[in-house]
């Protein structure tokens, strides 16, 4: 058995595709349908349960000596979310209790952290704490958890894995609203009036952004390397602007209008400016997984909004 928290969301249902993919469905599926339509994101999946997280622990003495492998995807994903008892709450708490009842029971744990602990970067983009500094209390919550896990190598006899997760986008994010990627943002604009919206200075706001199915293959990688443990890096290696991003566009629908708009004040001193994944340990880990260029990263996921509207099909 397998567990994927968060398998409703956005990149755990991808999680649970690519398991299916790989021929695995006795796969369970923690979450919370708190926002119904989430629950679109798991019609085309292939799993045995389903058990909100409310829950989970109450019956997972019961389950634990059935579970391989835990993919901890779940957690409050909203950066702007500015109620930090919630947020300690959902991605801290509960994640150093899903962490403890892993280790007790020596199963395997791979879970979600952020490149948002880096905060803006200024000491560069490597796994360690002196790079480190969350800018707000998502990223903090991150960071907390990964420096919780950095205290127990002693006591951990089964695989984890912590990824870095850089600015990821693709299919199954409908439910994320205005924490869409802005590729799902700039679809939306074109088709309701051709503009696609671009803050002031765009191109020197500079991210590394990775494909959805890119980020499963990291996952997978490691679900099949059980003998490797860490905090990686889940980034492609190269930044690139959202003033690009604009350009893809602008190339595959030639009648879309570019549009600066100001800054927001709401983001002024919580936003990165710039990110870039140093891949090193990652490659080390040997995981060798080749990363999507922007261009066709972002072009195989107009396909996928054009005909589904985002969805897996």
């Amino acid at each position: 058995m397998i567990v994927v928290t968060g398998g409703a969301g956005f990149i755990g249902s991808n999680i649970v595709k690519g398991l299916n993919d790989a021929g695995y469905e006795d796969i369970v599926i923690v979450d919370n349908l708190k926002k119904s339509e989430k629950h679109l994101n798991m019609n085309r999946l292939k799993f045995s349960d389903y058990i909100d997280k409310s829950g989970f622990f109450d019956v997972f003495d019961e389950l634990a000596s059935e579970i391989q492998v835990v993919f901890h995807d779940g957690a409050c994903s909203d950066t702007m979310e500015t109620d930090g008892k919630y947020m300690m709450e959902n991605n801290y708490d509960y994640s150093c209790a899903l962490f403890n009842n892993c280790v007790e029971n020596k199963i395997r744990f791979i879970y979600a952290s952020s490149a948002s602990v880096y905060g803006n970067g200024d000491n560069g983009f490597v796994e360690n704490r002196e790079c480190e500094y969350p800018l707000n209390v998502y990223a903090f919550s991150k960071f907390l958890f990964d420096n919780y896990v950095r205290r127990f190598p002693h006591r951990v006899e089964s695989q984890v894995v912590g990824l870095r997760y850089f600015n990821v986008y693709g299919q199954q994010e409908n439910h994320k609203g205005r924490m869409a990627s802005v590729i799902r943002h700039f679809f939306n604009q074109y088709r309701e009036n051709k503009e696609i919206k671009v803050f002031e200075g765009s191109k020197n706001y500079l991210r590394d952004f990775i494909y959805v199915n890119d980020v499963v293959d990291v996952n997978m990688y490691f679900m099949n390397h059980e003998d490797v443990s860490g905090i990686y890096n889940c980034g492609t290696g190269a930044c690139r602007s959202f003033a690009d991003i604009a350009d893809i566009f602008k190339s595959r629908y030639p009648d879309a209008v570019i549009k600066e708009i100001p800054f927001p004040d709401s983001l002024k001193g919580k936003y990165q400016k710039y990110t870039q994944a140093d891949l090193t340990n990652l490659r080390k880990s040997g995981c060798d997984v080749e990363f999507s260029s922007l261009e066709k990263g972002v072009n195989a996921y107009i396909d996928i909004l054009e005909k589904t509207d985002g969805y897996l099909k």
